[in-house]
């Protein structure tokens, strides 16, 4: 059956069924409506729409799932169980109002669409606490074109984001919210570094950490990608039914950022409660004072200078950070976040390793002497596309003992060191991502360190690697002066030996014998030597 005729696209949409193409398709369609927008209130605008459609969907879902358990009861009875508010906020779904939902905007979109979406978010906000004053009210503004934008809200409805066999539609429009952020984050370039976070890095820290349960925090969440990477690590490995064994909280600077992660944690059928009621910077004002928590991942602000600094801050437990540098803020804070065996993954420049500026040297080696550093990995180059600043992964814990009935490896004292600069594979010409399998090499390689039940699942032991891996001795990084850079311990890797080589005697025998064949040519005695030696030593 050949697809309807619709314009600008969406004859292509109905013949598709990859959400990958449907996602292409929206994005060059949404790239139409940019005009005169600056970035960031354009990714609001997008991604406002994606989550409009995705919570009347939710709504319509459980509306046909009550539907379905009402058979037995009268009809004339079943409309005011279907308008039962706590039928759906019990099953995390939120309300939409009338006036919001999906088919009234559509069927109502030619009186004009820019005035009933703003109307359609006010009312979703009015009706939901957790969404109060984070979405977008931007639709019916002069710099939008409400020709497109029409278009743009047809091509949404004919996506058919419940269309793709068993898939829920909250996993698909999660998946195409995420495309949208990366998307975004590939065209703002730097400007992109508030929010975004690479995926392949966020799941690098998922996998080492492994936050089956708990509480997971991020003070500097951008819009929650380690969030939501969590629930995915938990539903891949313990199934869906434990994703709600996380807890998540955190918080944002950035006020747009921070509407973009609670719409992300919505969207992913998370609780956005956790990150706050308002945008906040986390050294002037935490909004968790006195939560611990089990896991946390961060990317703070790389070197950031401009930062609210209190040298009398209950923070600081192992020296006071510097001013123009906020790298051992961020470490000293997470650190004080974490309960008595949390561990936390956070993302830092390279500089942060080795740096002995303005007493950083000090703060790290009071760190390393607590033993509060379980891990130091050195990340590949060209990862992030919003800095050329080399980073790392510093991996903290507060407890490295066996854990009791966890029977990990005793590891006090100790430090891995893992350089994974030569791992990655280059997707173009500026940017590196990290495959599945350098992933798992990572994290690996850590939990047989730590002797986790996943690396004992697995078989798996701990060895050092010359040139990947080394386990260290608290007094081998003193003699070191308590630089963390991992190249400093793993050495070099070792050569592979050519079966097929020639010896060395033999050749050094060889080429003598040439050498001295050449002795009665004492005009060219010189340039010989030379060349042979020139020889020995390639």
């Amino acid at each position: 059956m050949p697809p309807r005729k619709r314009a600008n696209g969406q004859a292509e949409l109905f013949g598709v069924s990859s959400t990958k193409q449907i996602q292409d398709i929206l994005w060059k369609a949404a790239d139409k409506l940019r005009g005169s927008m600056d970035a960031a209130q354009y990714k609001e605008f997008v991604l406002g729409l994606v989550f409009l459609k995705y919570v009347s969907d939710a709504f319509a879902e459980r509306r046909d799932q009550i539907a379905d358990s009402l058979s037995d009861i009268p009809e004339n009875r079943r409309a005011e169980f279907l308008d039962e508010r706590d039928e759906y906020t019990s099953a995390n779904v939120f309300w939409v109002p009338e006036n919001a939902r999906w088919d009234y905007l559509v069927e109502n979109a030619p009186s004009g669409v820019g005035e009933l979406l703003d109307n359609a978010m006010d009312a979703i906000m009015q009706e939901n606490r957790a969404l109060t004053g984070v979405l977008p009210k931007i639709f019916n503004r002069d710099n939008v074109d409400q020709k497109r934008l029409k278009e743009l809200v047809d091509l949404i409805s004919d996506a058919r984001f419940t269309g793709h066999g068993d898939r829920k539609a909250q996993d698909v429009l999660g998946e195409t919210y995420e495309y949208f952020l990366e998307r975004f984050a590939r065209a703002e370039g730097k400007r992109a570094g508030e929010f975004y976070t690479p995926s392949s890095v966020v799941r690098v820290l998922v996998e080492v950490l492994e936050p089956y349960e708990g509480r997971v925090y991020d003070p500097c969440c951008g819009s929650g990608g380690m969030f939501v990477q969590s629930k995915k690590f938990v539903e891949a490995r313990a199934g869906r039914d434990h994703t709600h064994d996380i807890a998540v909280y955190g918080q944002e600077a950035n006020e747009r950022t921070w509407r973009l992660a609670k719409m992300n944690l919505a969207i992913h059928g998370m609780d956005p409660i956790g990150i706050g009621d308002r945008w906040a910077d986390t050294f002037a004002d935490d909004k968790h004072p006195d939560r611990r928590v089990d896991f946390v991942m961060a990317n703070p602000p790389f070197n950031m200078s401009d930062w609210a600094r209190r040298e009398t801050d209950p923070r600081w437990r192992y020296g006071v950070p510097p001013q123009s540098n906020a790298n051992y803020a961020w470490l000293q804070h997470i650190l004080y976040k974490l309960g008595d065996r949390g561990s936390a993954g956070v993302v830092l420049a390279n500089g942060s390793m080795s740096s002995k500026q303005s007493g950083e040297g000090d703060i790290r080696r009071a760190m390393v002497e607590a033993d509060l550093v379980a891990c130091m990995v050195a990340l590949p180059p060209n990862l992030f596309r919003t800095t050329a600043i080399p980073a790392c992964l510093w991996f903290l814990t507060k407890d490295k003992t066996p854990q009791g009935a966890k029977a990990l490896t005793d590891r006090r004292g100790e430090i891995l060191f893992i350089d994974a600069r030569a791992l990655g594979t280059m997707v173009d010409r500026t940017e590196r991502i990290l495959t599945d399998d350098d992933i798992a090499k990572i994290a690996d390689t850590y939990h047989a360190w730590r002797g986790t039940k996943s690396a004992k699942t697995k078989g798996q032991t701990y060895e050092n690697v010359p040139g990947f891996c080394h386990s260290a001795k608290l007094d081998e990084v003193a003699a070191h002066d308590h630089v963390l850079t991992p190249g400093r311990y793993v050495g070099a890797a070792e050569a592979e030996e050519d079966p097929d080589a020639e010896p060395l005697p033999d050749r050094i025998e060889r080429l003598t014998k040439e050498l001295y064949a050449h002795f009665d040519e004492s005009s060219r005695l010189e340039a010989v030597v030379r060349d042979q030696l020139g020889r020995i030593d390639a």
